[in-house]
């Protein structure tokens, strides 16, 4: 069982410090009916995270119709996909103990960063002030290859200057677990977003909570957050 502090947390983002707004199901079948027009068939949305389905769908493209198609086609996705993130962000909030909580961390010396598989308007149209509140933040353009390869969360964690051992990944979905495990940090998962408890318990994180506040006082209880944490309060 861990006895140290950590020195750096990570957060996903939507669903983890901020409300999931984005129909992920209905961007699918926006995208399906892109690449319909491409490929001339039917297409079906398959069990593929949306990104890594566009890439496979743009390789299909490719190797029917040419490299150009196919770049045409990965630009229309992206922009569909851009349009319909920061439209969900319109209607989106962060969570009510986002900023004090992050505000807190900062406060005790531990360092904070935010790595999403969202886009940049998107994230700061629900938080314009994030750059105030975190030490660093890597949406999807920020990184060649975003979660779940462990690219993201070490990038992170290079520019923060701490190794894996020293950070927690927290988030709302198994991928988010993932993620922390194969860039050798230690994980949290929050049910505040879409995910059963159940399917995050499965997915074998060492602290799981209902939500990010819930999440401080387990640390907290445990002595896992920095010792000035305490006399700051809640």
């Amino acid at each position: 069982m861990r006895s140290t502090p950590f020195q750096a947390l990570i957060f996903d983002f939507d669903g983890t410090l901020a409300a999931l707004t984005i129909d992920f199901a209905l961007m699918k079948q926006r995208l399906a009916a892109l690449a319909e027009v491409f490929l001339e068939e039917s297409i079906s949305p398959d069990g593929l995270p949306v990104l890594e389905w566009v890439e496979q769908l743009a390789a299909t493209v490719m190797s029917r119709h040419g490299r150009e198609l196919s770049l045409e086609f990965h630009t229309r996705c992206r922009f569909l996909i851009m349009d319909m993130e920061i439209k969900a962000a319109s209607q989106g909030s962060l969570f009510p103990t986002t900023r004090s909580m992050l505000t807190r961390l900062r406060v005790c010396g531990a360092r904070t960063a935010v790595i999403t598989r969202n886009c940049t308007p998107a994230v700061t149209a629900v938080f314009p002030d994030i750059a105030q509140h975190v030490d660093c933040l890597l949406p999807r353009e920020s990184v060649v290859r975003v979660k779940p390869d462990p690219e993201h969360l070490l990038t992170a964690l290079e520019r923060l200057a701490l190794p894996p051992e020293a950070a927690l990944m927290i988030g709302d979905h198994p991928m988010d677990v993932l993620t922390g495990r194969r860039a050798g940090t230690a994980t949290a998962a929050v049910a505040s977003g879409r995910t059963l408890p159940e399917e995050l318990h499965a997915s074998g994180p060492d602290f799981l909570a209902r939500d990010c506040a819930g999440l401080m006082a387990l640390l907290e209880d445990r002595n896992l957050l920095p010792q000035t944490c305490a006399a700051a309060g809640h």
